[in-house]
């Protein structure tokens, strides 16, 4: 089992910045893509972003394109969301995943509140 344990969720005002974590353990997750989604009130959940961890390569939501990135550090076992020029519709609780051949895990989430 891979647990996920995801931190850096606060208020801020639109146009800040956060940073977001997701530290693994339990296993290794160099086999795994990892990734970001939220869920915002009243929403389904969506998909905000995804870094396959051998490869390196990265894959976002449209949405986010050009304010959010997605990196890893292979030392810490974690993976960052950085998010910019943040506005009031991101606001949502933010999942981690960890995904490898149909097996799914997911933190507890961390909360992102933007205000206007």
């Amino acid at each position: 089992q891979v647990q996920l344990v995801e931190s850096g969720g606060a208020l801020v005002q639109a146009g800040g910045s956060l940073r977001l974590s997701c530290k693994a353990s339990g296993r290794p997750v160099s086999s795994y893509t990892m990734g970001w989604f939220r869920r915002a009130p009243g929403k389904e959940r969506e998909f905000v972003a995804a870094i396959i961890w051998s490869a390196g390569n990265t894959y976002s939501a449209d949405f986010v394109k050009g304010r959010f990135t997605i990196s890893r550090d292979n030392a810490k076992s974690t993976v960052h969301l950085q998010m910019n020029s943040l506005k009031p519709e991101d606001t949502a609780v933010y999942y981690c995943n960890a995904a490898w051949l149909g097996v799914q895990y997911w933190g507890q989430g961390t909360q992102v509140t933007v205000s206007s």
